[in-house]
């Protein structure tokens, strides 16, 4: 699978791909929306950032607790229901006279179903596509995510300003019913990759095993910490520029959509493996001239340049799928997307408790400060145990060998 458009001949790829992007500008409005309508009723930095971040908190429970459904439920039923749920949760935030703890209740039940729905559509295009052919289905997923960003934080912009942000949130809800009923209609009914019940001993046991590798390891930190930390960034646009915060995220997101193009469809893969870390230390280094307080479109282009680095995650991804085995790909993509979503929840606390001590300006350079270095302690360790391996060892056994796939599920187009 070498282009693009083989993608799009692949069976059911693209009502998966259409579902996904109505989701993202669907999230992307909601997102938009709430921070600033949190914004104005409490002024708060923190608030603000936990009501477009906070969500994400909640992916540490559904890593730890219900990570073993996403490779255990029938995928058509388990995005379509997802979808459904989503749009239930965004209409009631859109209640009028909702209180923010209830706000933020919803946000905590959205967040933990969202922690399964990432493992359920990434293992679904591992599932669809040829083995060759994933890093190219996520690389134009992750460009769909960023052009549909962009078309969400200009028309939520845009909407907060012309209608209000209830309205707004409204939108977000009729486009998550949308992707539900096109998932339920396009979609193939498939059995799921594993065999059982989903259950939090099926969770924790998956998880300790993909955690007992330290090559994993070493992946899921550099696709959870440093990212974390620079969206930790991105959370300060609104009390940054309140003004101006839509013009941020779509510039951010312009720029993780060059980054994916770069590293999935021009850099070929002999290159593309040694540019996991230069593209961590792109991330994060725009962001240490904030300390400058630099006007709006300064600030633009330099937000627009560290998004590129965003491409790594397709880098570390791509190494991790060849770590896993397929039956497990769900749970291994889900731990992944749940990690690096907590991590970002994390980051939004941090940087918003920061920001209400200091200024936005000065918590965004000491995150990016806190990325580099972390960057460079992770390249420093994969050396080192790259070093301690000899060229002649064998692989380790892997700990899935005794794990049992389902047999069951019907051939697909492979």
């Amino acid at each position: 699978m070498r282009s693009y458009r083989d993608l799009f001949r692949t069976p059911e790829f693209t009502p998966l791909f259409l579902t996904a992007a109505a989701q993202t500008v669907a999230r992307t409005t909601s997102g938009l929306a709430l921070a600033t309508l949190v914004y104005r009723e409490t002024a708060s930095p923190l608030l603000s950032a936990l009501a477009m971040f906070g969500p994400s908190l909640a992916h540490v429970l559904g890593a730890t607790l219900l990570m073993s459904a996403a490779d255990r439920l029938p995928p058509r039923a388990a995005v379509t229901g997802l979808a459904l749920l989503y749009a239930a949760g965004t209409a009631v935030m859109a209640l009028p006279a909702l209180p923010i703890t209830a706000l933020f209740a919803v946000l905590l039940l959205k967040g933990l179903a969202e922690s399964v729905g990432g493992g359920v559509r990434w293992g679904l295009l591992n599932e669809i596509l040829p083995k060759n052919g994933y890093l190219l289905g996520r690389s134009l997923f992750n460009m769909m995510s960023g052009i549909m960003q962009i078309a969400g934080y200009a028309a939520g912009g845009i909407l907060v300003a012309v209608l209000s942000p209830h309205l707004s949130l409204l939108l977000a809800a009729t486009l998550h019913t949308t992707a539900a009923a096109a998932a339920r209609l396009a979609l193939t009914r498939r059995r799921p990759r594993a065999s059982g019940r989903p259950s939090v001993r099926a969770t924790w046991r998956a998880n300790a095993a993909l955690w007992s590798s330290p090559p994993r390891r070493h992946v899921y930190l550099a696709l959870w910490i440093p990212n974390g930390l620079i969206v930790g960034c991105e959370s300060l646009y609104v009390p940054y520029a309140p003004e101006a915060a839509g013009t941020l995220f779509a510039c951010a997101a312009l720029g993780m959509l060059a980054g994916d193009i770069t590293i999935g469809r021009l850099i070929p893969p002999s290159r593309r493996t040694r540019l996991g870390t230069p593209l961590l230390l792109l991330l994060a280094t725009p962001y240490l001239l904030f300390t400058l307080h630099p006007p709006v479109p300064v600030a633009a282009a330099l937000v627009a340049l560290a998004s590129i680095g965003f491409g790594a995650s397709l880098v570390h991804q791509e190494r991790l799928m060849t770590l896993t085995p397929p039956h497990l790909s769900g749970h291994a993509l889900g731990l992944h997307s749940s990690g690096m979503l907590t991590l970002q929840g994390l980051s939004a606390t941090l940087s918003g408790t920061l920001a209400q001590l200091t200024t936005p300006a000065t918590t965004m350079t000491a995150l990016a400060a806190t990325s580099l270095t972390v960057t460079a302690a992770l390249a420093a360790a994969a050396k080192r145990h790259g070093k301690r391996c000899e060229p002649s060892e064998s692989p380790a056994p892997s700990p899935f060998t005794t794990a049992e796939p389902n047999h069951n599920r019907p051939q697909d187009h492979r």
